[in-house]
């Protein structure tokens, strides 16, 4: 048997391996008992094991030939291919001609080294990741609030004695069901508030005198989270003392807010002033109180700004480093609160370091046994180096690890004609996903039951992900192969394949950075404590942020001000289009879309609408419905219910193909965070 964590989301659920002889499947999958999940798991957790056996594994490397086709090759050959072509087009266009993409995913170990990787031996700037996607906007809110960004500043089992929670913009009845177990405290008291426009499973948890589902239009949080503030501060409910003595900032928030009275706020957002009232005085009753925000705030435009409004309502609150109390993110993806502290991000170095912090520069060059002034500086953002590859000035080979970005990137029409651009796209995988099917060369890696390493869950907690099985023969490591073309391109440096030694290597690069993970190792974590980051040398780490002081110099948070910005509204032949996923999907569904089980319920793209939208466009439920913009069209089927308001329509974006969402939602990006607009785009809807 072995102990490891679940492949999917960041509560990344403990789980006991147990191999079979003989079987359809590799191992059996139990849950085991972990703070995070109790011992239960969801349904992708569960069929996890269909993964390990399924025929369409990558086995080979695939070159495209002269034929226009994927063949089988060899490694070396292709590994001297790859490693020819970048060299040609550095020497050709310079080393920010190459470009690497990767995701939140990847263990801390494959993440580090790929950072590593792209800056001394690529020696490109050019490097971001698909967290881009994700945490981006809650990381800006969070440094420029806090000047530390950890999803959840407390172990998530403070949440099972809540009184009140307040949940913005994420469903996690679907998207990580063991986390509801820990709103039972709150859902007893009748304190569960959930801001969602749709009535999801999440928000039906709100029934029954189980707490209170606010439907504001899509994209109006902002607006709502400034009139909760605005009530916070007009009717004197603010914590004066915590506000005096542990944050700046307090009068200038204060006046910013002082026109966002909740009847103004309810022309904008659709939630009745009356609402907005008895929730600002709900949330400053004393009492253990949460904040906790999701995706579908942050995923905006001004997801920035509309995170940071959460946080300066906590902070007015008292909640963060508040006993009982506080603020926090929930981050979607395995590792992505470790994919974006030790290098994959354009600007970060390893354990959150900024790469144009010279002190930050030398201690980590020191660490790979470079020059400071051979790192390259800061990159560009995610859609910035996508959207522009293959044009002047933008990549021309461009390597992608862990991530479906034919799926999951926002306009995904253009990214895919922009990657047709590139000389070379190298995708490494362990299946033939979208973006692979387009690739030049495919390189088969392993799966999470196959690898040593570590991920960072939703909590900061460090954990060990363990081999339980064996990698089908032609499949190799990541750490292999950046290893296998570091040599080939002469790139200094020590290219361990051993997991624990990259980690300890991750340790030292990453000590004094805000994610410090000096103190730990394999062999520490195999023990089995508990090791929330920061955890220097010596220390014990950190379960609970913000008892003292805040990452600040001065140590103090900072209440900035944010302000709504006028957005385009829907029309009566014009919805809201909204995105997100459903219980049985995982992000771009390179793997959920493989098990039968979770594939079987919802075969094909559904759209939910409200039976009234639906009516006055002559549509039925299973009805074939069309929505198109600009920027593209998308089938589905017709799904109704009241569950989504009248205006606005729901795709779950994890199809493929001409069933992509993101065929139709907007590459703007929010100017702090680069985070483009998933959750908010205009749509006409027809019958087919």
């Amino acid at each position: 048997m072995t102990d490891t964590h679940c492949p999917y989301c960041a509560l990344q659920c403990a789980m006991t391996l147990t191999p079979t002889a003989g079987e359809a499947l590799p191992v059996t999958v139990a849950g085991r008992d972990f703070p995070t999940n109790r011992g239960g798991l969801c349904k992708k957790g569960w069929t996890s094991a269909e993964l390990l056996a399924d025929t369409g594994r990558l086995t080979a490397p695939l070159v495209r030939g002269d034929d226009g086709e994927l063949h089988p090759a060899e490694w070396d050959s292709t590994l001297d291919l790859i490693a020819a072509q970048l060299e040609r087009i550095a020497a050709e266009d310079g080393h920010d001609a190459i470009g690497v993409f990767g995701g939140g995913g990847l263990t801390n170990e494959k993440a580090y080294q790929l950072g590593k990787f792209a800056r001394i031996a690529l020696r490109t700037s050019r490097i971001d990741y698909n967290g881009r996607f994700c945490m981006s906007s809650a990381a800006a809110a969070a440094n420029r609030a806090f000047g530390i960004d950890r999803g959840l500043p407390f172990p998530l089992t403070d949440l099972d004695t809540a009184e009140t929670v307040l949940l913005l913009g994420s469903n996690v009845g679907d998207t990580m069901p063991p986390f509801v177990s820990h709103l039972q405290g709150a859902r007893a008291r009748g304190g569960l508030i959930v801001v969602d426009p749709r009535r999801s499973s999440t928000a039906r948890l709100c029934a029954d005198g189980a707490g209170i589902h606010l439907q504001p239009v899509p994209g109006t949080d902002l607006a709502l989270l400034l009139a909760l503030t605005h009530v916070v501060i007009a009717e004197e409910l603010y914590d004066s003392g915590y506000v005096r003595q542990r944050t700046s900032g307090f009068d200038a928030l204060r006046q910013s807010v002082s026109t966002w009275w909740p009847e103004r706020a309810e022309t904008v957002t659709g939630v009745p002033a009356r609402s907005i009232r008895d929730l600002a005085r709900r949330l400053a009753e004393p009492g253990s109180t949460y904040i906790l925000t999701g995706r579908g705030v942050e995923q905006h435009v001004d997801g920035t700004d509309t995170a940071t409004a959460a946080i300066n309502l906590a902070l007015l609150l008292g909640l963060p480093g508040t006993p009982g109390c506080g603020y926090g993110t929930l981050t979607g993806q395995g590792n992505g609160q470790g994919g974006r502290e030790h290098g994959q991000k354009a600007d970060q170095l390893p354990g959150y370091q900024s790469i144009t912090d010279p002190a930050a520069r030398a201690s980590v060059a020191a660490v790979w046994g470079v020059d400071p002034d051979d790192l390259p500086g800061a990159g560009v953002p995610a859609v910035e180096l996508l959207q522009t590859a293959g044009l002047p000035g933008g990549v021309r080979a461009l390597l992608v690890h862990g991530s479906n970005v034919f799926v999951s990137a926002p306009d995904v029409s253009t990214v895919r004609e922009a990657l047709g651009r590139l000389d070379l796209l190298v995708v490494a995988d362990f299946f033939l996903s979208e973006t692979a099917k387009a690739a030049d060369i495919v390189l088969p890696v392993l799966q999470w039951a196959e690898e040593e390493g570590t991920m960072t869950n939703l909590e900061g907690r460090v954990l060990r992900r363990r081999r339980a099985v064996d990698a089908p023969a032609g499949a190799r490591s990541e750490l292999w192969i950046m290893a296998e073309l570091a040599r080939r391109l002469d790139a200094p440096g020590v290219w361990s394949l051993d997991p624990s030694e990259v980690f300890d290597e991750l340790a030292r690069a990453s000590a004094g950075g805000r994610a410090d993970y000096s103190g730990l190792s394999h062999a520490l974590l195999d023990l089995g404590i508990e090791a929330h980051w920061p955890f220097p040398i010596g220390s014990l780490g950190t379960p609970r942020l913000f008892a003292d002081r805040f990452a600040h110099a001065d140590g103090r948070a900072k209440l900035v001000a944010v302000r709504a910005r006028a957005q385009q509204t829907p029309s009566a032949d014009r919805l809201t289009l909204i995105t997100g996923r459903l219980l049985e999907q995982y992000q771009s569904g390179t793997q959920t879309r493989r098990v039968s089980e979770l594939t079987e319920k919802r075969p094909s793209l559904v759209a939910q609408l409200h039976p009234a939208t639906a009516r006055r466009h002559g549509i039925g439920e299973g009805d074939g419905i069309r929505l198109s913009n600009s920027r593209g069209t998308v089938q589905a089927r017709a799904e109704l219910t009241h569950d989504i308001r009248p205006d606005t329509v729901f795709l779950p974006f994890h199809y493929p193909d001409g069933e992509s969402a993101n065929l139709l939602t907007d590459d703007r990006v929010d100017p702090h965070s680069a985070m483009p607009e998933f959750k908010r785009a205009l749509v006409q809807l027809s019958a087919v």
